[in-house]
């Protein structure tokens, strides 16, 4: 469907009557060029009300399937979707929502290789991932490239919000120098579905005040929001030169933190996403996400023991029980209670 500049203008009205956007503050949203890393719970919602609003290039980043628990929180996507590809499946409906834009489906993880290329052809990102490793890569690409992002993250009944990297402001290892020493996902604790949309919304609002340049950006300032209680809370965010010159002298710096496995000779099949933390510390360790399982199965060892591992051990049972129903593999054990079970001994012999 192509739409003449009567249609195109009806389908704004509302907001071109606002004296912030009006016509030029249109044409500027038509020009802009986002990318959002992570089509989840935030970034459906911020992809939803940018693509209503007009933003001319939309960039979907994720190599994730969708499955059943991400419909509670996942707006974008219908039961028929489960299996697909996020990024696929949400451009579709995209296209549905404002046929006059550009969509890029972008299949892939964000890593250290294709971060600073990909952000060099896009106005700005919006973070919508859910790991720590994630946001440190978004920072350190959005500093060698100049390019303002706006973060979010998301725990329980409780969500953060923040742009970076704007106008000189403030950058995320302003506020956070270095990652702690857990990566907290929403399959480990759970999240309220609302919460997500609400952040997520709070993202794409930010997005359209960055390119209509107004007043009031989220910038040197850090949003608390508990949707418990109610009650929200700025906190003011200092720039620090010293964290941004180090990401400029050293390049993207790498957050990560490893499990050391016992015994080591065991033979394990971790089936988490790449971007997952701690990575394994073990000689034996085959990587397959479980949306590649049926595609990499033939690289599992059926000639002994195969200790499948995930975060919580939730992931691992589901693996075991399509690679046994699907292939017929009689080889795998699960690792009851995943990577979490095991930085808890680890902690208990190091009090012990």
């Amino acid at each position: 469907m192509t739409m003449n500049s009567n249609d195109l203008n009806n389908r704004h009205s509302r907001q071109i009557r606002l004296p912030e956007v009006g016509p030029d503050g249109q044409e500027a949203l038509r020009h802009a060029r986002v990318l959002i890393v992570g089509m989840g719970g935030l970034g459906c919602p911020a992809a939803q009300y940018l693509a209503a609003a007009g933003v001319g290039s939309l960039g979907l980043m994720d190599y994730d399937t969708v499955n059943l628990s991400n419909l509670h929180r996942q707006i974008l996507y219908k039961e028929n979707d489960i299996g697909q590809h996020k990024a696929k499946m949400a451009k579709r409906a995209l296209q549905e929502i404002n046929s006059e834009i550009e969509i890029l489906a972008i299949m892939d993880w964000l890593i250290e290789d294709n971060a600073v290329e990909l952000f060099k052809s896009f106005d700005l990102v919006i973070d919508g991932s859910d790991n720590f490793r994630t946001k440190y890569l978004i920072n350190d690409a959005s500093v060698l490239t100049h390019t303002p992002w706006i973060y979010a993250s998301i725990y329980k009944f409780q969500g953060q919000l923040s742009v970076f990297n704007y106008k000189s402001g403030p950058t995320y290892r302003c506020l956070f120098p270095t990652t702690t020493n857990r990566n907290i996902s929403c399959e480990e604790v759970g999240v309220m579905g609302p919460l997500p949309g609400v952040l997520g919304t709070l993202q794409a609002s930010e997005a359209i005040k960055m390119i209509l340049n107004t007043d009031g950006v989220l910038s040197g300032k850090l949003k608390l929001i508990d949707l418990l209680t109610h009650q929200d809370k700025l906190i003011e965010i200092q720039r620090n030169d010293s964290e941004i010159e180090k990401v400029k002298k050293r390049g993207i710096i790498p957050e990560v933190f490893s499990c050391t496995l016992e015994p080591r000779n065991k033979f394990y099949l971790d089936v988490r996403d790449p971007f997952e933390e701690p990575r394994l510390d073990a000689k034996n360790v085959i990587n397959i996400p479980m949306n590649r399982l049926d595609e990499k199965q033939s690289d599992i060892p059926a000639d002994q023991p195969v200790h499948v591992i995930c975060q919580t051990g939730k992931r691992s049972s589901q693996a075991i029980e399509q690679l046994q129903t699907k292939y017929g593999f009689n080889n795998l054990v699960n690792v009851v209670g995943g990577i979490q079970a095991i930085m808890n001994k680890n902690k208990q012999k190091t009090h012990a």
